[in-house]
């Protein structure tokens, strides 16, 4: 039976290697416990029982920790470099109603709570899906 582990363990790490997410790490330290297990004994049942527990301490002990450090579901992009730029209203912008602005050499619809001017200076203060959301930049 151990060769069935050795077989699950270099799949579950070739996955592993594709993915880069840490998805399957876990089955595999599980599948690398249960290959030394078969040195004590051959009974399948308590191969699997310690596969299975080990895999499930495992992913409980490690996983909020790397969550921690690991941020897999945050991309940044090059927009994020215009927050807290300073741009120039290019329309009037009423208070919560569409707007544009230049900032960094190009044109984007844009927000406020204020109610800016043409031509008037702002600073950007998040993005929000296809929008940027402004204020009034004080002189």
């Amino acid at each position: 039976m151990g060769f069935y582990w050795l077989i699950l363990i270099f799949a579950f790490l070739i996955i592993e290697a594709l993915s880069m997410n840490l998805i399957t790490i876990w089955f595999a330290f599980g599948s690398l416990c249960a290959l030394v297990s078969t040195y004590f004994t051959n009974n399948i049942i308590i191969e699997l029982l310690v596969f299975i527990i080990t895999t499930f301490i495992s992913l409980i002990i490690t996983r909020p920790i790397l969550n921690k450090y690991i941020k897999t579901n945050v991309e940044k992009t090059n927009v994020d470099r215009i927050i807290g730029k300073i741009g120039i209203a290019l329309t009037d912008i009423e208070s919560l109603k569409n707007g544009r602005v230049k900032v960094d050499g190009k044109s984007w619809m844009a927000i406020s709570q204020d109610i800016i001017k043409k031509d008037e200076k702002v600073e950007v203060l998040k993005i929000d899906g296809a929008k940027i959301i402004v204020k009034k930049k004080e002189s």
